[in-house]
């Protein structure tokens, strides 16, 4: 049985991504993922969709909760 998969949404910054998932882009496309990685949401990563880190020098702000 595989792990549940997991989504948390950082503080300005990343979606983090944990668990057995399979990420594709809109054309179907797969790409290559470790059992946790992180997504980006700021737009600027320079290695999209995964985060680079840059969210913290251009000042990207977020912080959702759940209702």
């Amino acid at each position: 049985m595989s792990e549940k998969a997991r989504i948390k949404v950082n503080d300005n910054g990343s979606l983090r991504i944990t668990g057995e998932v399979e990420l594709i882009d809109a054309e179907g496309n797969g790409f290559q993922t470790k059992k946790s990685f992180s997504l980006c949401r700021c737009g600027h990563s320079s290695n999209k969709p995964f985060c680079d880190g840059t969210h913290r020098k251009v000042g990207f702000e977020s912080r959702p909760r759940a209702k």
